[in-house]
């Protein structure tokens, strides 16, 4: 009799790139792959990559069409786009901006079978290295995830466009990568499904740990960076961690509530514009307090977000008022049976998750009103 055996993984992009001057000169790393490139990119860096990318791509006798993203990883956009790769008869998708761009680059590639590069110009979430790309409504509300059968061929990150982009985006990345050890933590402790639907790794636990340790440490050396839009060892070893170690750890250690919360947060028109790790650590707070996790322990997540001036109450995300049947809502639309919530040590029920959030969201009125200063520094890597 063939017995049920547990698969656990580890995956990772073939190839994670970092330094200054990437996106004026990428060619080097696009030509093994093909050598005529549908680029798809966010309309603020049209005239960069006229400018400077397309000319290293010629250099090299690599042609290329260049197509201005749709602002929304929707079917539709998904669909136009990989529309105009066959027109172009293109060998190769190359995704340049921020997630939802990316995350469009990593679908067109799969449902063309080329392979991707994708040079991501803000580090807000992890969607670069992960084998999978969130699709959405029209309306912007959370529509699937697209599971993907490998991850992107190579990842390309310019340090010197990162340190240039808003601020905001860089806050934003911490605080989805933050709540990657948590969630990881989580799915490995109840033997969950992680994002390829298998069961986390115990390699996937350690890198989301390293993730966070990374984070912690680091976290006011590299504020100062982005501050000063100066590139720092500490700026740096933060790219590693909101990018490569946050999407590979989340990929193959699983998620759970944090996410899970995001994706019911989508229903609500007043949070449109909060980033996704915005809404991400919202969740991760949330999850604390279901997890009635260590004092220290949410103490530390605080004071990492107050640092990186990341939204501690519903209210800094946008809310104009807390509308009870709308937030019942998001802890039912948490608690879909195929979302992430089940990774969860115990299991809760819609009441549950909207008592969580509620108090959390009181505790980061509290926490909003502590000093810094005060907070119990958590030093990992002495």
């Amino acid at each position: 009799m063939i017995k049920n055996f547990i698969h656990r993984s580890i995956t990772s992009p073939k190839k994670f790139i970092i330094g200054k001057g990437l996106l004026n000169n990428p060619s080097k790393y696009i030509k093994d792959f093909g050598s005529n490139c549908f680029i798809i990119c966010d309309v603020v860096f049209l005239d960069t990559i006229k400018q400077h990318t397309e000319v290293s791509l010629n250099k090299e006798n690599i042609k290329s069409h260049i197509e201005q993203f749709n602002y929304q990883c929707t079917k539709e956009e998904v669909d136009r786009l990989c529309a105009l790769t066959k027109k172009f008869k293109n060998d190769i998708v190359v995704g340049i901006g921020g997630g939802k761009t990316l995350d469009s680059a990593k679908a067109v590639a799969y449902y063309e079978r080329l392979p991707v590069i994708l040079m991501p110009t803000i580090a807000s979430t992890d969607a670069p290295c992960t084998s999978l790309s969130v699709l959405y409504k029209g309306n912007g509300e959370f529509d699937k995830y697209l599971y993907l059968p490998q991850n992107p061929d190579s990842i390309l990150v310019d340090t010197t466009v990162l340190i240039n982009a808003p601020p905001r985006f860089f806050s934003a990345g911490v605080g989805d990568a933050l709540a990657t050890y948590f969630e990881a933590r989580a799915c490995y402790q109840t033997t969950g499904n992680n994002l390829v639907n298998m069961k986390p790794s115990r390699i996937g636990l350690g890198v989301s740990k390293m993730c966070y340790e990374i984070i912690s440490d680091n976290i006011d050396k590299a504020m100062d960076a982005v501050k000063n839009k100066a590139i720092t060892p500490a700026f740096e070893q933060m790219i590693e961690a909101t990018i490569y170690l946050s999407g590979i750890g989340a990929e193959s250690g699983g998620l759970a509530a944090a996410h899970a919360v995001c994706n019911g947060m989508s229903i609500i028109p007043d949070l449109h514009r909060a980033q996704h790790g915005e809404k991400v650590a919202f969740g991760l707070l949330t999850q604390l307090v279901l997890e009635n996790a260590a004092h220290e322990e949410i103490e530390n997540v605080f004071r990492i977000m107050k640092i990186a001036n990341l939204p501690l109450t519903v209210e800094d995300l946008g809310l104009k008022n807390w509308d009870v049947e709308q937030w019942h809502k998001v802890a039912s639309i948490a608690n879909d049976k195929n979302d992430t919530m089940v990774n969860l040590p115990q299991k809760v029920d819609d009441q549950d998750i909207y008592n969580a959030m509620l108090t959390a969201n009181e505790m980061g009125k509290r926490y909003k009103n502590k000093p810094i200063d005060s907070f119990k520094f958590v030093q990992f890597n002495k």
